[in-house]
């Protein structure tokens, strides 16, 4: 199954924090955000992916085309400049295809999707935004959309809360926590499933918005299922999330990161892709 991701938009909410990059491309722990959604998939073993690109979409292409270059230790004959060797160590080469589609500047979300529909193959496809981390079992949530035989399934997430929040008896504070994750309340995540027969039925216009025009007609049609994910998901819209997402990288334990050799045991246990040992599973 193809993976699409919307890379498109201007990111100005964080542009003062990375005014060179486009937001999918800002790197946490050395790569680009865009790279671990994409680890992610891998993971559970999606790897054709079709990235909707807008804004600076040649710092993506720059990425993809030399990607191997920005991923090994290399030697270069200067005196022959085709005579490069690579020294990639234990790491195995990506096996991802990957479609770059300019889409527009300024193209809103649903008009990006449309204009990818002529790039995917299959019946049903996923798609997810470019700056949100999450760990939503991925298999799960294919079952959960087969089951649901609706068009489409999004991944219904608790979003991390603005304020800093405190339970209180009477005059006294019982409770404080900076700016938890709530736990009343979905959102949309991302990490969604679709029949492209979707894109047929609600994307009919080149303007048209994911959001706003065809997943809220979808939903008042009663074709829109929601997958309940309770564990950790977050964005990055602000210069205070991406610090966030780094910090949780650097720990050397942040929960997406199930693919990382040092990735705890038990956590990985909880997101192995389907077809893993039952001991892994």
């Amino acid at each position: 199954m193809q993976v699409v991701i919307l890379c498109g938009g201007m990111g100005t909410r964080i542009r003062d924090h990375h005014e060179t990059l486009p937001k999918p491309m800002i790197p946490i722990g050395g790569k680009p955000i865009l790279w671990h959604i994409m680890k992610y998939y891998a993971h559970f073993g999606f790897i054709d992916f079709v990235l909707c690109l807008g804004y600076k979409r040649e710092a993506f292409v720059d990425f993809f085309l030399h990607y191997r270059y920005h991923h090994s230790d290399l030697t270069i004959d200067l005196g022959d400049p085709e005579a490069v060797q690579f020294h990639n160590g234990e790491d195995e080469p990506e096996n991802w295809r990957v479609t770059l589609v300019d889409t527009g500047l300024r193209t809103s979300t649903g008009g990006r999707l449309r204009q990818a529909a002529k790039f995917l193959n299959g019946s049903r496809f996923m798609l997810t935004y470019g700056d949100g981390l999450s760990t939503v079992d991925l298999d799960e949530l294919v079952d959960f959309h087969e089951q649901s035989g609706k068009l489409a399934t999004v991944s219904a997430v608790h979003p991390t809360g603005r304020f800093g929040e405190i339970e209180l008896n009477h005059q006294l504070v019982t409770s404080f926590a900076e700016k938890p994750q709530t736990t009343s309340g979905y959102i949309n995540g991302g990490f969604m499933v679709f029949e492209k027969d979707f894109i047929h039925r609600y994307l009919n216009e080149p303007d048209c918005v994911l959001e706003a025009d065809a997943l809220a007609q979808c939903s008042r049609d009663g074709q829109l299922a929601a997958y309940c994910h309770e564990g950790f998901w977050q964005c990055m819209d602000t210069a205070r999330e991406h610090q966030l997402l780094e910090d949780q990288w650097s720990s050397g334990e942040a929960p997406w990161m199930v693919w990382h050799k040092g990735y705890p045991e038990h956590l990985a246990a909880e997101l192995a892709p389907r077809g893993a040992s039952p001991a892994a599973r």
